[in-house]
Order: C-alpha cells, then structure tokens, then sequence
C-alpha cells in the first residue's frame, strides 16, 4: 500500500507548479486548521472565515516557508494571527440594531443545524468559558490542551519563550476553570471533606 506523501513532499511539488498538490495539503490540514480557529473564536462562521484566511495566506507565502519548523507548526501560526484579525474586525464592526416595535420575529424552517463547537471542544459551557478567559491564556490552552501541541511547538507559533507558554498554560487552566464554576465546586468539596473531620 503506498503512504500518502509528506507533507515537505507536497510543498515542493506545488513550488514546482503542481496546484493538485496545495489541494492535498488543504485536505489533509483543513479541519485541524477549523478546529483550531472554533476553539480560539468560538464562532462558526469566524472559524470558516480564519480557516480560509489562513490557506490563502498559507498559499500566497508558501514559497517564504524556510522549513526552520514544522510546515504544521509554520500552519498554526498564520492560523492563529488569521483568528486574531477576525477578533480585531469583529471588534470595529457596528453593534447590530435594535429590533423596533414594527419588526416581526421570522419563522425559522428546516431542521436545527448542530452546533459544531459541541462536538470539538466537549460542551458549550467549555466554549463559552473559553470565550470569557483572555485571548493570550485562552490561545496557549488551545494549542497545548487541544491542539496537542507540545509546549515548544506552541512556543514556535506563539514566538514566545516555552516560560511564557508554560505560564499562560497555566493561567488560562485556572481562568477556564473559574469560568466553568469548577473552582468553587472543589472548594465546597473540600470545605464539605473539612467539616465531615471536625
């Protein structure tokens, strides 16, 4: 049975002019690339919108790409300043209106399409928390927690030192756990396991 090739393979097929080859880069990369930018923006249609963003980033540099790191490594980085410029766009477009007395609510048809957040990052309570813990800790988890990332790997598409991913690690765990309410419930337990010894 043959492997699929590397992915180094494919890179210099397509800086040699095979564009079937970028194709299979997408395909293999694509929903890593989306699960990623859900998991940073946690909004579908942003995540599409990063995930594009960051292929035809990916496509317009690839002859830039030295192979000082990992092609994936080099991927994540660009998906990751892709997610922050969605942030920073989402940020200075207008608040939506008002609806006034004379808007009627439409119906909506067809069946409910599933939340794709639920699937990747466990729950909505994981999703909205970690919308609410800060964008540099809420990154560093992603990467490290979900992404699998080592903390070297995450430190490359971060371009900071491991310390600091480490920290932001650390901080961002503990922000999402108060976030999801789960540091109080281990302190009433242990407050519970306190008072049973007493």
């Amino acid at each position: 049975m043959q492997h699929p090739p590397p992915d180094d393979e494919l890179i210099r097929r397509f800086l040699a002019g095979d564009t079937d080859a970028f194709t299979r880069l997408v395909e293999r990369h694509r929903q890593r690339v989306y699960n990623l930018c859900l998991r940073l923006l946690g909004d579908a249609d942003d995540a599409a919108d990063a995930a594009q963003d960051t292929f035809v980033s990916v496509f317009t540099k690839l002859d830039r790409f030295r192979g000082d790191a990992a092609f994936t490594t080099w991927m994540h980085r660009i998906a990751v300043n892709a997610c922050y410029d969605v942030t920073r766009r989402r940020r200075r477009q207008p608040m939506l209106r008002l609806a006034g007395d004379g808007d009627a609510p439409v119906e909506e048809t067809g069946s409910p399409v599933p939340d794709p957040a639920d699937e990747l990052a466990g729950t909505r309570d994981v999703v909205a928390a970690l919308r609410a813990i800060p964008e540099e800790f809420r990154t560093a988890v992603v990467l490290a927690d979900l992404q699998d990332l080592s903390y070297e790997e995450a430190a490359k598409v971060l371009d900071v030192p491991i310390g600091t991913v480490k920290s932001r690690v650390h901080r961002g765990r503990v922000a999402l756990a108060r976030a999801m309410g789960l540091e109080s419930r281990e302190h009433d337990r242990a407050a519970g396991a306190s008072q049973e010894q007493a």
